[in-house]
C-alpha cells in the first residue's frame, strides 16, 4: 500500500470540468493525456477533476501542443520558485510528478480521510485510466477477492480499532491498518465466492448512477440493496477465518489480535 500521485504541479496540471473541456478544444490532441483524478473528496462526493499527464510524453510531442507546452513552462517556474532545494530539484523534470504511483492493473483506494460515522469505509476499485492523488491510499495491482475482504466489517472493525483519526474522522493509516491486518487463508471455494459478492457491491453501486458514495454510504440512506451485499460479505468472509460470530465486532477485533500476536511471535521465533 502506498499514497497516491503527488504532482508538487501548482494546480498547473489538476482541471474542472469545464476546465478541462475549454483546454482540450483549444488543443485537441491533449485530450489522449487526460486522466480522472481521483482523491479522497473527488471519490467519495462524486466531484469531476481530470489530470494532464505528460510524464511519459517525448519533447517533440509536448513542443507540438503549445498549450501543453505553456503548462509545463508554468510548473517548471513554480517548482523553481520554491523555497525547498528539493523542489526547487524537481524543476529539472517538470512533466513527472513528484510522487508516482501509476499502476498498469485494477487498484484498491482507500480514502486517508472520512467519515467515522459510517458502518463501511467506502473503497474503490478503480481501473488504471483513473489516477489516485495523494489524499488516499492505493494498492496497486489488486483483485477483487482483495476489494471484498478490505471492504468487509472484519477489516472495517480492525481499522476503527487502530488507526489514527483526524479530529473524529478516521485517518487511515496504511503501515498500521494494511500492514497489521491479519489475512485469511480461504479455500478456493470461499475466495470465489467472496469475489462473486465484492463484484456484487460494486454492480449495485453502479446501478445508483446519481448518489455519490457519500450519499450510499450515509448510515441513515444506505440503500437496502447494497447494505444486504455487504452483509452477506461479511458473512463470508467471517467463514474463512473460520468462526461464527455473528458479526459480533467485539470478538472480531479481539480474534484479529490473537492472530496478529501469533503472528508476531512466530515471526520472533523464526529469527
Amino acid at each position: 500500500i502506498g499514497i497516491g500521485n503527488k504532482p508538487v504541479d501548482g494546480g498547473f496540471y489538476l482541471f474542472k470540468p469545464d476546465e478541462y473541456e475549454e483546454f482540450v478544444n483549444l488543443e485537441p490532441k491533449s485530450e489522449r493525456y487526460f486522466h480522472k483524478w481521483l482523491g479522497a473528496d473527488e471519490f467519495i462526493n462524486g466531484k469531476e477533476r481530470f489530470v494532464l499527464w505528460l510524464g511519459e510524453t517525448s519533447e517533440e510531442d509536448i513542443e507540438s501542443m503549445p498549450a501543453c507546452l505553456d503548462r509545463v513552462k508554468h510548473v517548471m517556474d513554480f517548482r523553481l520558485s520554491s523555497s525547498s532545494s528539493g523542489t526547487r530539484k524537481l524543476a529539472e523534470t517538470p512533466t513527472r510528478f513528484h510522487v508516482e504511483n501509476i499502476p498498469s492493473g485494477t487498484s484498491i483506494l482507500i480514502p486517508q480521510t472520512s467519515s467515522e460515522n459510517r458502518e463501511y469505509l467506502p473503497i474503490g476499485f478503480i481501473e488504471p485510466e483513473a489516477f489516485a492523488s495523494n489524499a488516499v491510499r492505493l494498492i496497486s495491482n489488486a483483485s477483487l477477492y482483495h476489494f471484498g475482504i478490505l471492504t468487509s466489517q472484519f477489516h472495517n472493525a480492525w481499522m476503527r480499532v487502530v488507526t489514527g483519526r483526524l479530529e473524529r474522522r478516521y485517518q487511515y493509516a496504511g503501515e498500521v491498518v494494511y500492514n497489521n491486518f491479519i489475512w485469511p487463508s480461504p479455500t478456493i471455494e470461499q475466495k470465489q465466492k467472496i469475489e462473486q459478492l465484492a463484484q456484487s457491491i460494486l454492480d449495485i453501486r453502479g446501478s445508483y448512477p446519481g448518489k455519490s458514495l457519500a450519499d450510499l454510504y450515509d448510515p441513515d440512506k444506505m440503500p437496502s440493496d447494497l447494505l444486504a451485499a455487504h452483509k452477506a460479505l461479511d458473512k463470508a468472509v467471517e467463514e474463512t477465518y473460520g468462526v461464527d460470530f455473528d458479526g459480533d465486532e467485539e470478538k472480531i477485533v479481539a480474534h484479529l489480535f490473537k492472530l496478529y500476536a501469533e503472528a508476531t511471535e512466530d515471526m520472533q521465533n523464526a529469527k
